[in-house]
C-alpha cells in the first residue's frame, strides 16, 4: 500500500487528505482496523518514534499515551505498588505484574488520565492479552505496535463495534535522513533529529552535587525522550521510570515548569490515603472519577465536598483535602527528575521544580544566567547537568 486516503486533514474542511511514500514504495505501516485520521497518524508516527527510542535506550519494553501531538506521558514496564496500581485504576487487572508491556501502558495512561482521554498509544513490543484488556476499557482513539497476538487482535477489533483504529507497523522501518513539510506553500526541509539521548548526556554536571544513582538516570532518559516529541516550550518531569507531568507548548519555560510540576503534583496526590479513600458511588464511570479527582485534589469549578454536591458522587461526605495536609503530604517528596528541552532562562524554574521533589535537573545549559541556576540547584543540594543538546519539536 504506497498511499492511505484519510476521511479529512486536521478539520473536516481540509480535504482531500491522505498519506503516501513520495518515493513509490510501500508505506510501513497496515492499518488492521478502523480508519485512522490526519491527527491519528500524526500521533501515531511520532509516538512510535518515542517509544522505540526509550526501548533502545533502556532495554525495557515502553508505552506512551499521546494527545495532539504531545505525550501526557511515557512509561517503561516497570510493576506497580499496590497504590499506584489503585491509583491508576488497575488493581483489578489479573495477571498484570505478568505482563511488563501491559504494566508500562497502565503507568503511562494513569499518570495524567484527565488529558489522556481519548488519547494514541504506542507500545514498543508485540501487544499481549493483558495489554488489549486495558486498552479495552479505556476511552483512546487507537494503538499502533510492532504486533499483537492473536488473543490481543481479537479484543481491540471488538472496541467500538470494531471501528477501533489498529496500526501495525514495521519495527525496522527507517526513513530517510532529510524531511519536509509545506507550510502556505512553501517547502520546509530539514535533517531528522538523530540526536541519541543516554546517559552519556550526564556527565557534564555543573553542580556540587555530582551523584546520580542508575535508577535516576533511566528517569532523565525518559524524561529527555519525551521532550523530544513533544511540543516546544516544555519540561519533563519522571519518576520511578514513568514521565510524571509534562509541560508542553508553553511560550514561557516557567509556565511550562509550572505546568509539568503541578501535573506531577497532582500524580502524587492521585497516591495519598485521602484520595485512594474516596468513597465512590459504584454507578460513577471510570473518566468521571477522574474529574472528580482531579477537582478534589485541585480545587477546580466544582467543590465536589459541598453539601448538595457531594452527593452526586459519593456514598458519604468527603474531608476538604486542605491546602495545608497537600503542602504536607508532596514535602516529602523527594528524588523526582526534571528536563527541559532548552535552557532554564532564571531560577525560578529550579525554585518551581524544587517544591515538586526534583532532586535531579538535566538542560542544555547557555544562559546567561546558568550561575544563578547553578546556585539554585546547590542550594537544593540538587544535581545539575548540562546535556549541551537543545530538543525543540515543532
Amino acid at each position: 500500500m504506497n498511499e492511505f486516503q484519510l476521511k479529512y486533514g486536521c478539520n473536516p474542511n481540509q480535504k482531500p487528505a491522505r498519506i503516501y511514500m513520495k518515493d513509490g514504495s510501500n508505506l510501513p505501516v497496515e492499518i488492521l482496523s478502523g480508519r485512522p485520521g490526519y491527527i491519528n497518524f500524526l500521533d501515531a508516527m511520532n509516538s512510535w518514534q518515542l517509544v522505540k527510542e526509550i526501548k533502545a535506550a533502556t532495554g525495557m519494553c515502553a508505552a506512551t499515551s499521546f494527545k495532539h501531538v504531545s505525550p501526557t506521558s511515557a512509561a517503561i514496564g516497570k510493576k506497580l505498588s499496590d497504590k499506584l496500581k489503585k491509583a491508576c485504576f488497575v488493581s483489578d487487572i489479573k495477571n498484570l505484574d505478568d505482563s511488563p508491556l501491559a504494566c508500562a501502558y497502565a503507568r503511562a495512561r494513569g499518570t495524567d488520565r484527565m488529558s489522556s482521554f481519548g488519547d494514541w498509544i504506542a507500545l514498543s513490543d508485540k501487544c499481549d492479552e493483558t495489554t488489549a484488556r486495558l486498552i479495552k476499557r479505556e476511552v483512546s482513539d487507537g494503538v499502533i505496535a510492532p504486533d499483537y497476538t492473536p488473543e490481543a487482535l481479537e479484543i481491540l477489533k471488538s472496541k467500538k463495534n470494531g471501528a477501533y483504529n489498529i496500526v501495525r507497523i514495521d519495527p525496522t522501518y527507517t526513513p530517510a535522513p532529510i524531511e519536509r513539510k509545506d507550510v502556505f506553500g512553501i517547502t520546509f526541509e530539514q535533517g531528522r533529529n538523530e540526536f541519541r539521548i543516554d546517559e552519556k548526556l550526564f556527565e557534564n554536571i555543573v553542580s556540587d552535587n555530582k551523584v546520580i544513582p542508575e535508577e535516576k538516570k533511566i528517569d532523565l532518559i525518559i524524561a529527555l525522550i519525551t521532550l523530544k516529541y513533544t511540543q516546544s516550550n516544555s519540561v519533563c518531569f519522571a519518576f520511578d521510570g514513568q514521565a510524571i507531568g509534562v509541560g508542553a507548548g508553553q511560550q514561557s519555560r516557567i509556565h511550562c515548569t509550572r505546568l509539568a510540576g503541578s501535573k506531577a503534583d497532582t500524580w502524587f496526590l492521585r497516591q495519598s490515603d485521602k484520595v485512594l479513600s474516596l468513597p465512590f458511588r459504584k454507578e460513577l464511570g471510570r473518566a468521571e472519577r477522574d474529574n472528580v479527582i482531579d477537582s478534589y485534589i485541585n480545587q477546580n469549578e466544582e467543590d465536589v465536598t459541598e453539601d448538595g454536591i457531594w452527593q452526586k458522587y459519593f456514598t458519604s461526605q468527603p474531608d476538604v483535602f486542605t491546602s495545608d495536609e497537600k503542602r504536607e503530604y508532596l514535602s516529602a517528596i523527594f528524588g523526582v527528575s526534571c528536563a527541559s528541552d532548552a535552557f532554564f532562562p532564571f531560577s525560578d524554574n529550579i525554585e518551581r521544580a524544587h517544591r515538586s521533589g526534583a532532586t535531579f535537573v538535566v538542560e542544555p545549559g547557555g544562559s546567561v544566567r546558568d550561575d544563578a541556576v547553578i546556585e539554585c540547584c546547590n542550594k537544593y543540594d540538587m544535581v545539575l547537568a548540562f546535556t549541551g543538546m537543545r530538543l525543540f519539536h515543532h
